[in-house]
């Protein structure tokens, strides 16, 4: 059996403070040789030029892929087109290509839908790059049914995409789902599960109610409990723990890979990935500041 793919999700910093982290993290997730790593893309375009540049940094220091967010939102075709063309430029040959959140809740975007982008960059630049969309297992919380959400992702597949990542969520049935319908919709991508980290409490649930990632009861009593108490030692273990049995559930029910969202940190990636078997072969070294 293959070994499973590995692939890591930074945000551009927007600080020299925040981007001598960043960097940090960075290396020592690079040097788990993932297959590629992305970069997001800030609502409505907002971290634009800060993604340009942290994509280019990581292209020029490091032999690892790295695949830039690509948003319909905030953009003009003209710039938009210049943007794609610059990373082709700089021989990035990946893209993750996403609708992107609506500012201020509104439609913004010269595409109103990532199918639309994915068949622009694929009549305009051919193969020249590997296609990424997003997926749902529990459905887009602007979508009207799961059904439709489905075939939305189809319309991405139908268009070009190569493969798929899905949004975070912490039950694996419903990933097993997902798949199985959208096989047999004749969607045959690569479809990669999306691995939140568990280590702050608030944050997540913040981010989960925005994004329709649901939270398990049994989960969410225990996370409340250790962050009320402010025992975060307990909140991380168990977290760990949590996101450590899904992972592995997903790569045994035959998952192709693991997208880790490390939100500029890496301890708890490598820490993921060591006990999980995927960084052993790679580069022991990069785990040490967490043994």
């Amino acid at each position: 059996m293959p070994q499973p793919s590995v692939s890591f999700e930074f945000f551009p910093p927007r600080d020299e403070t925040q981007a001598e982290l960043f960097r940090a993290a960075r290396d020592e997730l690079l040097a788990l040789a993932p297959e590629y790593v992305s970069v997001t893309f800030g609502a409505g375009g907002s971290t634009r030029s800060r993604t340009v540049d942290t994509v280019l940094e990581i292209a020029r220091q490091s032999g690892v892929a790295v695949a830039p967010h690509i948003s319909c939102m905030s953009e003009d075709l003209d710039s938009l087109h210049q943007l794609v063309e610059t990373y082709a430029g700089a021989d990035i040959r990946r893209l993750v290509v996403l609708r992107g959140d609506r500012p201020s809740g509104r439609y913004a975007g010269v595409f109103r839908h990532a199918a639309d982008l994915v068949a622009d960059i694929r009549q305009r630049w051919g193969d020249r790059f590997h296609l990424e969309v997003a997926c749902y297992p529990e459905h887009h919380p602007e979508s009207d049914t799961p059904e439709s959400d489905l075939r939305h992702f189809r319309a991405k597949v139908a268009a070009g995409a190569d493969g798929a990542i899905t949004q975070y969520f912490f039950n694996a049935e419903c990933y097993f789902r997902f798949v199985e319908d959208a096989r047999a919709l004749g969607v045959d991508v690569p479809i990669v599960p999306g691995i939140m980290p568990i280590t702050n409490y608030q944050g997540l649930a913040r981010f989960s109610r925005i994004c329709g990632a649901e939270i398990p009861a049994w989960i969410d009593k225990r996370l409340q409990a250790w962050d009320a108490d402010g025992n975060r030692e307990a909140l991380r273990e168990f977290g760990h723990d949590v996101v450590c049995d899904l992972s592995r559930r997903l790569l045994e029910g035959g998952a192709p890979g693991l997208h880790f969202y490390t939100l500029n940190r890496s301890a708890p990636s490598l820490r993921l990935c060591r006990d999980l078997g995927l960084a052993s072969v790679q580069s022991p070294s990069a785990l040490t500041s967490i043994s």
